[in-house]
C-alpha cells in the first residue's frame, strides 16, 4: 500500500477564518508522533475505501440473484408405484381414526334423535295441556264475571238496606209517642 501523505503540500483548514490564521510556519518541523498518526490515519482510510469497494463489487448483483434464487423450483419425479405405496400407507394410518370418528358421530346422532323424541313428546304434552287450559279459562272467566256481578249487586243491596234502616230510624224519631 502506498502512503498518500499530504504533508508535502499545505492542507486546507476546516475553520471559517481562513487557512492563514491556523497554519504555522512553513519551515516548522512537525513532531514525528504527529506525522506517524497522520500516516496511520491515511492508511486506515485507504484500507476502509478498498474494503468498501470490494464489498460493493461483491454485492452489487445481490438483488438480481435473490430474484433468481427465489423463483427457482425443484421438481421431483417419482413413478406411479411409489405413489400407490405412499397412498396405501397413508390409508392404513388414517383409516382407523376415521372409522372411530364415524362411530362417535353415529352414537351422537342416536343420542340427539332420542333427545329430539323426548323434546317432541314434551311439546305435544304441553300443547295438549294448553288446549285443555284454553277451554277451562273461558268457563272460569265466565264464573269469575258472574261472581263479580253478584258481589256488586250484593254491595248495592246492602247499601240500600242501610239507607232504608236510616230512614226508618229517622221516621221513628219524628213520630209522636203512642198513648
Amino acid at each position: 500500500m502506498s502512503r498518500l501523505s499530504t504533508l508535502s503540500k499545505p492542507r486546507e483548514s476546516v475553520f471559517a477564518g481562513g487557512p492563514e490564521q491556523y497554519r504555522g510556519d512553513a519551515n516548522a518541523a512537525c513532531p514525528p508522533n504527529l506525522r506517524e498518526c497522520v500516516l496511520a490515519m491515511e492508511d486506515c482510510c485507504e484500507e476502509a475505501h478498498e474494503a468498501q469497494q470490494l464489498l460493493r463489487n461483491g454485492t452489487f448483483d445481490l438483488p438480481r440473484m435473490n430474484r433468481v434464487l427465489e423463483s427457482q423450483r425443484v421438481f421431483l419425479l417419482i413413478d406411479e408405484g411409489t405413489v400407490r405405496k405412499y397412498k396405501s400407507d397413508l390409508t392404513d394410518e388414517i383409516e382407523p381414526q376415521i372409522n372411530e370418528l364415524i362411530e362417535r358421530a353415529e352414537k351422537g346422532l342416536k343420542a340427539l334423535s332420542r333427545k329430539e323424541g323426548l323434546v317432541q313428546s314434551k311439546v305435544e304434552a304441553a300443547q295438549a295441556m294448553q288446549s285443555r287450559n284454553a277451554t277451562a279459562p273461558t268457563v272460569n272467566k265466565r264464573e269469575e264475571r258472574r261472581l263479580q256481578m253478584l258481589q256488586k249487586q250484593r254491595q248495592r243491596l246492602e247499601e240500600e238496606v242501610r239507607i232504608l234502616e236510616s230512614e226508618v230510624l229517622t221516621l221513628g224519631q219524628k213520630r209522636p209517642p203512642r198513648p
